[in-house]
């Protein structure tokens, strides 16, 4: 876990669930943080991550990369990937320019992520 002003990315770990909550501003220079946050949840291997983007700002094509490498760690493993919401329109506005977010399981709450992924 760092902070940095207002930019942070924090692990939670439940019983099934592997939690990322992601606040503030993602680019190259903080990329390092979301692939540490990902290697954790290789490490523990729960059935699912779910990563909270609620307070995500701004994200760029670093961030898009991150994700769409974490989702595929997950896949490969048979792990379930979540992306919680609402997301901020900067955000939602690059997956949908990238063509991405329909690879993406997005949840607009925390009630329908717990149901997505089976529990925590």
């Amino acid at each position: 876990m760092r902070w940095e002003s207002e930019t942070f990315v924090q692990v939670r770990r439940h019983s099934r669930v592997f939690e990322v909550v992601v606040r503030g501003e993602i680019d190259y220079d903080e990329s390092d943080l979301l692939g540490a946050a990902w290697d954790e949840a290789d490490e523990y291997d729960m059935p699912a991550t779910v990563v909270d983007l609620t307070g995500l700002t701004f994200g760029d094509s670093q961030l898009l990369r991150s994700l769409l490498d974490a989702r595929r760690r997950h896949q490969a493993n048979g792990r379930v990937f979540v992306l919680l919401g609402p997301l901020q329109e900067s955000v939602t506005r690059l997956l949908t320019i990238s063509g991405t977010l329909e690879h993406f399981t997005l949840t607009n709450s925390r009630a329908e992520a717990v149901r997505t992924t089976g529990g925590w």
